[in-house]
């Protein structure tokens, strides 16, 4: 199981020159399905039409806002029955129960349709106003408001509203404490019943949160522009660290890791002293000699820290603890100290092949140009095809419900007459052809192709890279043998022998990820309907999965090193990584954990230096030395500086970790 060791070879001298192509049926397998992703964006970017995403449509289908169209200047959606509406996001996915028109503002007064016949002989003004929120103008107001609401050609009544997400919302404020719309708190529906704010904000609830969100964003964008070039600082400084970090473990990477562990010995030795001195300080005290048992389970934690027992139990644990550790380093000292060489020769490698440490840029492109491409594709995707229209209730009793229709003449139909209040609103965008029907379909394979590049683009930086560190491990005389440009002639490599390889390893893992995928949109869907032994068993499934998915990552990395060094296919390279892991499965377990300790602690040094300049500048507390932003909120430019550099030491600690894999495999 553990196959032979490598024979020393004296004439090695780093990764493979005469080399061929690898798992070539993997890559034309994967060129095929990259030309079928570029045909399916293409296809996609013909059908589809993003402005179904970017501008609301009204219930006919039509854009608003669209040029070149009637509704060229009503470029804002209005609702004729709020009360119809359950929540924003059903206004949002447009699936609200009530007609939906194209406006060019939103109404700024309240005013019902029984309100404007009863003026309309002194004052047509009233009915001019009113009529531009009804489908189409009417010359006067001399029809029946059940005609009216029956035709559903004009709303029963208006109220002040304000434009957001391109929407009429109902323009809610707070006087005094009461909700109110409009400054009222009662109001007429148009139907004879008089309603209050908060029965509109009920029928349309979260719409003052949102409305309040408009508000939050437009002064997080203020501080975002008063303090950019303070973030962009923070992110440059945060690189300078990162780099001074890495360069500096080559002095520091076993006095960091051993002051470490002599602390960790130190807080357990207080602890055991401190569990001591409670278990002796109660000793004479009433009830202190009860036992666990004899109080049984209390909601008080207090009253088991008033035991003997406990803290002789603390104590016990802490001893075993303590013995544990001392073993551990004594037993595995030598492990230890080539782990922390290592270290110190990885630190020196980044000093010799600096080229290495601009790598993340590079697989920070690919990886937006893949997470953009399937973005596009997946939106172009969701508007193909028609406008479908659907039946909706309000009441949700018509049998008829989510049938599609035909809004031109649904009133003339039997459904109208058999669901009183029914109405033909658009749905979404289809068709009935082959490539509307497949169009889930499409949306899985961009996703999955989507999962096959992005796990393919890391697999290229991690080939790239470990390919840089070996010609440099391989170096007799650092730096007069390492070969020049080591980075790209690694990368040129990668490319042109070992595509197919690469492939096939990030092939592995998105299959894995889609299911994981597919798990857990079952568990969305299925949550309900499911039973304790069916939740059980698909917990298992996940949690088995996660595990794969963490192991073929590990081996996979390990696989691209031995791929970028002697240039095997991808199944022999996992094997012969495989094997070299299990004949030194305690080396790698003491490298993996110290190394992941030092990682660990850079990044923390780094973002914590990063996030305590941020927060002085931010919160002015630095006047003397220098003057800082007023902002909103100081915490929204303090956070993203943090979690920027943070980003930013795990890109220059990526590269280290890969380092330090090449370096082990090559030792």
């Amino acid at each position: 199981m553990r196959g032979d060791p490598r024979t020393f070879d004296p004439d090695f001298k780093g990764p493979v020159v005469n080399r061929s192509c690898t798992d070539v049926l993997c890559f034309i397998i994967f060129i095929l399905f990259i030309i079928g992703y570029i045909i399916l964006g293409l296809i996609a970017w013909v059908h589809g039409d993003p402005r179904r995403v970017a501008y609301p449509t009204d219930s006919q289908g039509h854009f608003c806002g669209q040029k070149g169209t009637p509704n060229e200047n009503k470029s804002i959606l209005f609702y004729f029955n709020l009360f119809s509406c359950t929540s924003p996001s059903v206004m949002v996915n447009l699936q609200c129960p009530t007609t939906q028109i194209c406006v060019s503002k939103c109404p700024e007064k309240f005013l019902t349709y029984v309100e404007t016949q009863l003026l309309y002989k002194n004052d047509k003004t009233s009915w001019t106003y009113y009529s531009q929120f009804c489908k189409s103008p009417f010359p006067k107001s001399d029809r029946s408001l059940s005609q009216i609401l029956m035709d559903d050609d004009c709303p029963a009544a208006i109220f002040p509203s304000k434009p957001f997400l391109q929407r009429c919302f109902p323009d809610f404020s707070t006087k005094n404490g009461t909700l109110t719309v409009g400054n009222k708190t009662m109001f007429e529906d148009g139907k004879g019943k008089t309603r209050n704010a908060g029965e509109l904000r009920a029928a349309a609830n979260r719409i003052n949160k949102i409305l309040d969100a408009k508000s939050l964003g437009m002064r997080l964008f203020e501080d975002y522009a008063t303090t950019w070039y303070w973030i962009l600082m923070g992110l440059i400084i945060a690189m300078l660290l990162s780099w001074i970090f890495l360069i500096l473990l080559r002095f520091t990477a076993g006095f960091l890791f051993w002051v470490f562990m002599s602390g960790v010995v130190g807080v357990i030795g207080y602890g055991i002293w401190h569990c001591y001195k409670e278990y002796n300080n109660l000793r004479g005290r009433q009830n202190s000699h009860f036992t666990i048992y004899d109080i049984g389970i209390q909601t008080d934690i207090s009253m088991y820290l008033q035991l003997r027992q406990t803290w002789f139990a603390f104590m016990i644990i802490l001893c075993i603890l303590e013995a544990l550790v001392i073993l551990t380093l004594i037993f595995l000292r030598n492990r230890i100290r080539i782990s922390i060489a290592l270290l110190k020769e990885g630190s020196k490698a980044i000093r010799y092949v600096p080229t290495t440490l601009i790598y993340p840029v590079l697989t920070f492109t690919f990886l937006s140009i893949c997470i953009c491409y399937w973005a596009v594709t997946a939106v172009y995707l969701a508007t193909s095809g028609l406008p479908i229209y659907k039946i909706i209730a309000p009441a949700g009793q018509c049998k008829h419900e989510n049938k599609t229709c035909d809004p031109e003449i649904f009133n003339t139909t039997e459904i109208s007459k058999a669901c009183p209040g029914a109405q033909c609103i658009f749905a979404f965008y289809g068709g009935k052809s082959v490539y509307h029907q497949y169009i889930p379909t499409l949306q899985i394979f961009n996703l999955f192709v989507f999962l096959w590049l992005i796990n393919f683009v890391f697999a290229l930086g991690q080939c790239t890279l470990a390919g840089a560190f070996a010609s440099y491990y391989w170096a007799s005389k650092k730096p007069e043998d390492i070969p020049p440009y080591p980075l790209f002639t690694a990368f040129g490599r990668a490319i042109r022998y070992h595509t197919g390889s690469l492939a096939f390893g990030s092939l592995i893992l998105a299959l894995i990820q889609m299911f994981r995928i597919v798990l857990e949109y079952l568990d969305k869907r299925l949550k309900e309907s499911q039973n304790n032994i069916s939740k059980f068993l698909q917990c298992c499934l996940k949690c088995c999965f996660w595990c794969l998915e963490k192991a073929v990552k590990f081996l996979n990395r390990n696989a691209y090193v031995m791929i970028a060094i002697y240039g095997k296919n991808f199944c022999r390279s996992a094997r012969d990584a495989f094997n070299l892991l299990i004949r030194n499965v305690l080396k790698v377990a003491v490298m993996d954990k110290v190394t992941d300790f030092v990682l660990i602690l850079g990044k923390m040094l780094v973002t914590g230096c990063i996030g305590v300049l941020a927060f002085l500048l931010f919160t002015e507390r630095l006047p003397i030395l220098i003057e800082g932003p007023s902002l909103n909120y100081y915490w929204v430019p303090l956070l993203t500086v943090v979690i920027g550099s943070y980003l930013v030491a795990h890109g220059f600690f990526s590269v280290y970790a890969m380092c330090i894999d090449t370096l082990f495999i090559c030792f």
